[in-house]
Parts: C-alpha cells; structure tokens; sequence
C-alpha cells in the first residue's frame, strides 16, 4: 500500500479581533511609562484598508468597521511623562502634541494605533523616542489656545522633513457624548501600539480610565501632515470629538504571535 506523505501544516490562522470595550481589555502589569493626555480632539477620515495596509508593520493588518478603516488626527497636551513609577517631568515631560494614526490588529486579535508621525515641541522627549524607541517623533513650533469652548492647536514641523508641515485645527466643545456610537467608541478605546521597539515588533499596551467624549464642531482644519504621512489628502471629517483628557500608563512591550524569540 502507498504511503501519502503528510501535508505540512500551514501558519496558524490569525485571531478574530478581540472586542472593542470603553474599559481596558486587559490588566497591565508593570509600568514601563506614566503621563497624562489633555485637552484632546479627534478628527478621524474614512480609508479603504487596501491604501492603509502597506503603511502597518509586519504581522497586523489594517483594522476594520464594516468595510473601511480610518486615520485620525489627533491633538492634545502631554502631560508629565514619567518613566517607570517615579513622578512626571513638569517642564521636558509637558508639550503639545498632534499625532496621524492608523488602526491596527495583530495576528493574536489584539487592535491597536500604529504611528505615522507624532509632532511634539520638545526637542530632547523627540529625539528620546526617535533613538530609543524607533517612534517616528518630530520637532515642532506647536501651541494650544482655549478660549472659552474654543480650542485651537498649531503646529510647524522644524526637523526632520519635511520642513514646514503643518496643522492649524480649531473646535468649538459641544454636549458631553452619554452614549458613545459603536464608531466614537472603535475610535477612542484602544488599549495598545504596534511598532518597532529596540529595533523589534512589538505591541505595547496601555490602560486608562474611561473617555469622558464631548461631541465637538470643526470651526477651523488646515493641514498637510496626514499627506506628509503617506496617506491621500483627507475630505470631511467623519468624527469630531473632544475630550478633557485621562491620566495613561503603559506596560513593557509584549511581541505579538508569529515573530520568533532571537
């Protein structure tokens, strides 16, 4: 009687997404980084997946609702980053920042932000994260206003390239969201990063309270740092929201499935 040789198992197939829940969605042991985010707008455009998924690091995939994805902008204070468990940094560990993002999942299911540039306006926080971590940081003239329910954040971009992108978006705050919509929450309730971290693919997770979300209205939006990032020029914002802030911890990186141990 022949033999058949066995068929070699393929890779395993990827884990469906886990849930998208306003509360985190798992526990963060270990504190790897503190701060807090402040004074947050969110604007976020529709994308087919195919234009996203060449920009993702390996093993993840452009995350979904219904049958597109999304890039946000999103501008905000940081707040007194600190390493570890000892307290914030009030003046390098406090600036503005405006960051283009995309949604990500990995292969164990887990969804994510992957970064495509994150303005800052302190120079050594910048090159920190751009030497340490591979974040793609840039040094820029930035600035928040507020005045009464108004709120406008400006940036420059000053190093690297390219040179002079920039942002200028205003929003006038509106009724706190009680219920937030299956989409404000896919948005907002992400408790983790794909990136490359010490030169590796990693995944690391974060944990903070609850969004407490406004809905807000774009009064102003002028800007060319979601082209600079690679992706098409946006149309209408389909979400504007606007929260107050959360203080945020992170835990050490986690290396998603599928990439051997060295």
């Amino acid at each position: 009687m022949a033999l058949t040789a066995p068929t070699p198992a393929g890779p395993p197939e990827p884990a469906a997404p886990e849930p998208v829940t306003a509360e985190p969605v798992r526990a963060v042991p270990g504190s790897l980084l503190t701060q807090s985010w402040l004074d947050l707008t969110f604007l976020h455009w529709a994308l087919d997946p195919a234009q996203v998924a060449p920009l993702l690091p390996p093993h993840t995939r452009p995350d979904v609702l219904g049958p597109v994805t999304y890039v946000g902008l999103v501008a905000f204070r940081m707040h007194r980053v600190g390493w570890f468990r000892l307290p914030g940094v009030p003046y390098l560990g406090t600036f503005p920042e405006t960051n283009v993002r995309l949604y990500s999942v990995d292969e164990q299911g887990r969804r994510g932000v992957v970064f495509r540039s994150l303005e800052a306006s302190r120079l050594v926080p910048v090159a920190t994260a751009r030497l340490g971590f591979r974040l793609p940081y840039v040094w820029a003239r930035m600035a928040i206003e507020k005045r009464g329910d108004t709120v406008t954040y400006t940036s420059a971009r000053r190093w690297p390239g390219p040179r002079g992108a920039h942002s200028r978006i205003s929003v006038r705050i509106g009724e706190p969201v009680r219920e937030p919509t299956e989409l404000e929450h896919f948005l907002t309730a992400r408790w983790g990063m794909h990136s490359d971290f010490f030169g590796r693919q990693m995944y690391l997770p974060n944990t903070h309270p609850r969004w407490p979300l406004h809905r807000a209205e774009l009064t102003g939006c002028s800007e060319d740092l979601v082209a600079a990032a690679g992706l098409p020029k946006p149309l209408a914002a389909v979400s504007v929201l606007y929260s107050p802030g959360v203080p945020v911890r992170f835990g050490w990186p986690l290396r998603p499935a599928g990439i051997p141990t060295p």
